[in-house]
């Protein structure tokens, strides 16, 4: 059956009824909003768009997974925040000929995204659209700390990572070349494995400046770097070359660096914080700051791109 046969309304009840709500949720869909508690007092809102044939491909991943990585982006900027995520709202615009199931599908995967890190689905808008695209907006609880931006990182800064990088970028280049495996690197690709609790953590543990890795670690980091008015230096040998990527890497002809330092979607974490400070578990070492501007690996300019520009 097809959304145009069941029509908007038709849908939404499809879609709500797969959902369930967390403790955070005081009121659910079904009026004009949700209400979601605020313990803090202070909420944080991210929000991020994925358009078939820019974002994702349903050749390439389900609908399941796809519900997964729309999630997954959002909830990352708010973890990105040095909060907890609570709630998402979902914007999907879908071509009426869209397999119901299809939709269902997503809404499963956007639930359990949700649902791993205590938040929930909680409400949002249905259009037809020739091109299917999803909009998601996160909100999330800083639980009492200050928020962690990009501008606070300062000379002397450790850089560290909670997560990893270049997987799902491997993974993009293994299904455009049309195989199908290492299986690690296609399924990074599809759902990403996102370090939530990290963030938070590090919050706790006084991070200077932190932010997503979506767009590429270089590319990223370059913002921290424009926002704190200090040169990043990112330490090549920080990162190992897992044996799927290495073997991947020969066979496309790739350097396996230009997926760890420049490929997205896997939604690392990156964090500055003060020299002398123990990192908090699950985040390692990769590079230091220091005075001047800029982006630099091993100290030297980086040749080659640095991550995503949606527009270039």
């Amino acid at each position: 059956m097809s959304v145009g046969g069941v029509g908007e309304f038709g849908l939404i009840d499809r879609v709500t009824a797969r959902l369930s709500y967390g403790s955070t949720v005081l009121l659910g869909p079904g009026d004009d909003g949700a209400v979601v508690a605020a313990p803090d007092a202070r909420v944080v809102a991210s929000t991020d768009v994925l358009v078939e044939g820019r974002h994702f491909r349903r050749d390439w991943s389900s609908a399941r997974d796809v519900g997964h990585r729309a999630a997954a982006a959002n909830l990352a900027d708010v973890a990105a925040m040095g909060a907890t995520p609570t709630a998402l709202l979902v914007a999907l615009c879908v071509p009426p000929d869209l397999e119901t199931a299809w939709a269902e599908e997503l809404a499963d995967g956007l639930g359990a995204e949700a649902a791993a890190v205590g938040a929930s689905v909680v409400g949002g808008d249905m259009s037809a659209s020739p091109t299917l695209t999803i909009a998601v907006t996160a909100l999330g609880d800083l639980g009492g700390v200050a928020p962690v931006t990009r501008s606070g990182a300062r000379a002397g800064d450790v850089l560290a990572l909670a997560g990893r990088t270049g997987h799902a970028a491997a993974g993009l280049t293994v299904l455009s070349r049309g195989f199908r495996t290492p299986r690690l690197l296609v399924e990074a690709y599809r759902r990403p494995e996102v370090p939530y609790p990290a963030g938070p953590e590090a919050a706790r543990r006084g991070a200077t400046a932190m932010i997503d890795v979506s767009d590429g670690l270089l590319a990223d980091l370059g913002h921290v770097a424009k926002a704190s008015g200090v040169r990043i230096d990112v330490h090549r040998d920080a990162f190992e070359v897992p044996r799927q990527m290495r073997d991947a890497a020969q066979a496309l002809g790739v350097d396996p660096y230009s997926w760890i330092l420049a490929g997205g979607d896997d939604h690392a974490l990156a964090a500055t914080f003060p020299a002398g400070v123990a990192l908090p578990d699950g985040w390692r070492a990769i590079g230091r700051v220091g005075d001047g501007a800029g982006v630099t690996v091993d100290g030297g300019r980086y040749d080659g791109p640095t991550g995503w520009d949606h527009f270039r």
